[in-house]
């Protein structure tokens, strides 16, 4: 018995006593296994594991849910809704890494399966020409109330975060989700490194608010790659990739509930790509345009990639390019008053720069002056490869 405690102790020393310049190997962490479901209601950590989500889970206010780097997430539409919620005044801390992405997916690898991450905050909105401070019920199924005052509203951390065949849609408008959906969430919430991957509606959708995102990837959605309406005002966006392949609509539907904003939302660096081959959803509107702006949408938009949007002939026969003003109000409102900026400009492989979206006005280069300007040294997005970009073996980035 001596003898063996000497020598487990010797043993402990050598380890111990090693370098990684030794090459030795570290013991990999275990990931435990376990369900996460129902409503989190008192401050919660998830060790690195996998775990099944069943059903909407829904992060309570003044509540905080912890996700440790390298989980899954995987849920299962045959039981059901399933969804993350974070609700007004809770708050998901979800932290991955390059290598250790927080993975949250679907058993059967189809997009619009489930709900994705839905966030709701108190931040700005704007939903009528109204003043005051404006709210709206949530188009998620839900009905729960969004908007309010608070610019800083936090609803906590998400970084290296991959979503994947979310998008489910019951009916149109009133019943949808996203990969990433943030209803009036606010300016103290951090969101980078986030991956939105075929789902069946849009990649990010916001909903007012006052939160910028850096360094996004959508992949693969069918609807649009990134949407906002009510107002949205995000200050410090940058680095945006979208790849639409298969189908796919817009890279970005801009749109503010009809109201004319005295603000906009600036995002930097911009690479958006349409594969050969991809066609719409079966819907009347154009829905191939790389930028499209209606009912007020607006922004200030730099250094951008645009290729790939080229017309379509089936589904249904279709003129694709680069922007699309939607409506008359749109280009009088926020076109020839200087609020649509797009500067530093690549176009490739999209043969249309302009398209009005009605017969009563006409968008050319002249329409915005100096707002436009086309470049052949725009670099667009620039994201690092790993894991958190990678799904089943393919870098997300390839194409980037």
């Amino acid at each position: 018995m001596k003898k063996l405690l000497y020598a487990i102790a010797v043993s402990a020393t050598i380890f111990t006593g090693c370098s990684k310049d030794e090459d030795d190997e570290i013991p990999t962490k275990v990931p435990v296994v376990g369900e996460i479901t129902g409503d989190i209601t008192a401050n919660r950590t998830l060790a690195f594991g996998n775990y099944t989500l069943k059903g909407i889970v829904k992060i309570q206010s003044g509540v905080t849910l912890t996700i440790e780097a390298g989980s899954t997430f995987t849920a299962d539409k045959t039981d059901g809704d399933d969804g993350l919620v974070v609700l007004n005044g809770g708050k998901l801390i979800a932290n991955g890494t390059a290598d250790n992405p927080i993975v949250l997916t679907e058993k059967s690898k189809v997009g619009g399966s489930w709900n994705g991450i839905i966030m709701y905050g108190d931040a700005p909105i704007v939903n009528s020409a109204a003043p005051g401070v404006q709210t709206s019920n949530s188009e998620d199924g839900l009905l729960l109330p969004y908007g309010g005052s608070n610019t800083a509203h936090n609803g906590g951390s998400l970084k290296y975060v991959r979503v994947e065949y979310a998008g489910r849609v019951i009916t149109t408008n009133s019943k949808e989700q996203n990969g990433f959906s943030f209803y009036s969430v606010g300016s103290g919430t951090v969101l980078e490194n986030l991956v939105s991957y075929k789902g069946n509606d849009d990649g990010f959708e916001f909903y007012g608010g006052t939160v910028s995102a850096k360094n996004l990837i959508s992949y693969g959605n069918a609807d649009d790659a990134f949407d906002w309406q009510d107002g949205w005002r995000g200050q410090d966006n940058t680095n945006w990739f979208a790849y639409q392949t298969g189908v796919g609509n817009y890279g970005m539907e801009v749109e503010a509930k009809s109201v004319n904003n005295a603000f906009w939302p600036k995002v930097t660096n911009i690479t958006l790509k349409r594969a050969a081959g991809t066609t719409t959803e079966a819907q009347s509107e154009i829905q191939l345009d790389a930028f499209q702006f209606k009912a007020e949408g607006n922004g200030d938009y730099s250094n951008i990639v645009i290729d790939g949007y080229n017309s379509q002939t089936t589904p249904t026969a279709l003129v694709g390019g680069a922007v699309q003003i939607k409506d008359l109000v749109t280009y009088d409102h926020q076109v020839t008053t200087g609020k649509i900026k797009l500067t530093n400009v690549k176009v490739t492989n999209t043969p249309t720069l302009f398209i009005a979206g009605a017969t009563t006005f006409t968008v050319n280069a002249a329409s915005f002056g100096a707002n436009w300007t086309i470049s052949t040294t725009a670099t667009g997005a620039s994201l690092t490869k790993g894991k958190w970009a990678t799904v089943d073996g393919v870098d997300l980035l390839a194409n980037l």
